[in-house]
């Protein structure tokens, strides 16, 4: 079975983004992302797993295996899902260690991801970003 984030990879995605020419079709490959994330099961839809700070509902799981994370994340909106799937792709079976130690920054303006989300959005990708780091630092 794959793993997204581990058979996915951030240099993936930034390889893939850069064969694209216009940010339709950029859009339509996250979409396409976060159509690949295996669905997270109703009994992890809690209050518990909500992100805050993301205008759709985000929710979140981590579980450390073999000295390694490995998130599950789900939402109710695709865009969101296909952002889900960019940040589970730099995050995901890696080292509490290894996911501090990322620079996010640099992955986002590699894919100049930031420059072509609303504000809103933009803030969502930020916090789901600070509650994947926070599991990592606990």
């Amino acid at each position: 079975m794959t793993e997204f984030g581990v058979d996915v990879t951030a240099d993936d995605i930034v390889d893939t983004l850069s064969f694209f020419d216009g940010w339709e079709e950029r859009y339509k490959y996250i979409i396409d992302l976060g159509k690949e994330l295996p669905p997270l099961a109703d009994e992890h839809k809690t209050e518990q797993n909500l992100v805050r700070g993301c205008q759709s509902q985000v929710w979140l799981v981590s579980r450390l295996q073999d000295e390694r994370l490995h998130f599950s994340a789900d939402s109710d909106a695709f865009i969101v899902k296909g952002l889900l799937a960019v940040v589970l792709a730099a995050y995901n079976g890696k080292t509490p260690a290894e996911v501090s130690e990322f620079d996010i920054e640099g992955y986002f303006e590699q894919l100049n991801l930031l420059n072509h989300l609303s504000a809103t959005r933009g803030n969502g990708l930020k916090a789901m970003v600070q509650r994947i780091q926070g599991i990592a630092a606990a």
